[in-house]
């Protein structure tokens, strides 16, 4: 079972979606480590006990800290968010698809792993099997998350929407059967577009799957419209996720947590906070409504 309240991690990386000054306000002071623990330390603190990760390198020195320090972080469960897209892309602008499939797969990696992940992936960037590819980014991403307790692994939105763009529903329900297979862990899928993927995830036989997505009473991110992501919610079996319930500050915190508390059928709630103040209210609100 999922945490009902997990703390998300776009303000450690400058991320907001409403405030460019905010958004690099962010960033500056997140730039040192000890900021970002102090934040997931005053989370604990209040008794949230969930951390969405995305799998960027900065997630890398968290998931470092966290596993040296782990005893101190009883009850926690992390959920990484993969592929970080935004890396890959600026690794390959930057020095070019040669180097970066050199620091991506050959870093960190035995010359034994090396052979297993080549032997597995077998030709993958030539076949463009991406089937294949996703196994191979699966382990490669998960490593930084080795001997920590995760939840669920979640496909990002960006990966997650242009699969649904294209239909490939064969590339969901590998996700899926992969993380369980070799992990024992559950996938989810973040989406910009939730009512669609919730369809076609049912249509090819994945029951009850875990859909993150933006669910605020702004309709905010809320694709195609609000409407149909309230009933989809209410129609549809499936384990909902809300992200940006507060629509990047557009509603007041008691409404925003009231609209998504209201619809009982939502498992878990992803927040972003970077004070002690705006977590436990946070926090409290939502069990208040929940």
């Amino acid at each position: 079972m999922m945490d009902r309240i997990i703390l998300g991690d776009n303000q450690f990386f400058g991320i907001n979606h409403m405030s460019e000054e905010k958004a690099r306000l962010l960033s500056e002071k997140f730039m040192n480590l000890d900021n970002i623990i102090h934040v997931i330390d005053m989370a604990y603190e209040c008794g949230v006990r969930g951390l969405m990760l995305n799998t960027n390198d900065r997630a890398r020195e968290i998931c470092g800290y966290l596993r040296r320090n782990l005893t101190r972080y009883s009850g926690l469960s992390l959920y990484p968010s993969m592929p970080y897209a935004h890396k890959y892309a600026d690794s390959v602008s930057q020095k070019g698809i040669f180097a970066t499939i050199k620091d991506t797969i050959i870093s960190d990696n035995s010359f034994g792993n090396i052979v297993r992940l080549v032997t597995k992936g077998g030709g993958t960037l030539f076949e463009k099997d991406m089937i294949k590819v996703m196994k191979l980014l699966v382990d490669i991403e998960l490593k930084m998350f080795r001997e920590l307790p995760v939840k669920v692994v979640f496909l990002q939105n960006i990966v997650t929407d242009l699969l649904l763009g294209f239909k490939l529903n064969e590339v969901f329900v590998a996700f899926s059967d992969y993380v369980r297979s070799k992990y024992e862990l559950e996938a989810g899928f973040i989406t910009m577009n939730m009512p669609r993927l919730v369809e076609l995830l049912l249509e090819s036989g994945l029951e009850n799957p875990i859909v993150c997505s933006s669910i605020n009473k702004a309709g905010y991110f809320m694709n195609p419209d609000k409407s149909t992501y309230e009933s989809t919610l209410k129609e549809k079996k499936f384990r909902p996720v809300a992200m940006s319930i507060l629509a990047s500050g557009a509603i007041k915190p008691d409404e925003a947590v009231k609209y998504v508390c209201d619809n009982q059928n939502i498992e878990s709630v992803v927040f972003g906070a970077s004070t002690r103040q705006h977590i436990a209210e946070t926090k409290q609100m939502i069990e208040r409504y929940s």
